[in-house]
């Protein structure tokens, strides 16, 4: 299930940089959201109102499970496939770090969507997280121009 080609061009510095930090931002960010579910804590919000509204509402969680703790894995991926591919070379790290932000991108669009048109409120640290996947989907894009699928 190789989307790549099995030679790979070199990136350029900042890009895999880049892809730590923005991933290790939404790891906490993500992480912050997580802690105040599990302790019940309030979460303050200061240039939007509503954080109250989105994290404790029904859409809030999936089977009992907080949304920002799917948000956690998410990042955590990230942040672990990008150190595998930096250290071992392995391919198929590589195509974890570009086709996840995919799925990221998409979820956070609906998450969004769901804040905006059902909600009708904002969450700031909802809304960070949706930035940094949409940074880390860019980012992907240039990962694939860069190495050129071979096919897909």
């Amino acid at each position: 299930m190789l989307f790549l080609q099995n030679s790979l061009k070199p990136f350029p510095k900042w890009w895999p940089i880049s892809v730590f930090a923005v991933s290790f931002l939404g790891f906490l960010d993500a992480s912050y959201l997580t802690i105040s579910y599990v302790t019940k804590t309030s979460v303050e919000c200061s240039f939007v109102h509503g954080c109250d509204v989105v994290l404790t509402s029904s859409y809030a969680t999936v089977g009992g499970i907080p949304i920002a703790l799917f948000g956690v894995l998410y990042y955590l991926t990230m942040l672990l496939s990008l150190i595998a591919f930096l250290d071992w070379k392995k391919i198929v790290f590589l195509e974890i770090v570009l086709m996840l932000p995919l799925a990221g991108f998409f979820v956070s669009a609906g998450l969004v969507g769901l804040q905006m048109f059902v909600l009708k409120a904002f969450c700031l640290y909802c809304l960070v997280s949706a930035f940094l996947t949409l940074l880390l989907f860019f980012l992907a894009l240039y990962g694939f121009h860069k190495q050129k699928l071979s096919s897909v």
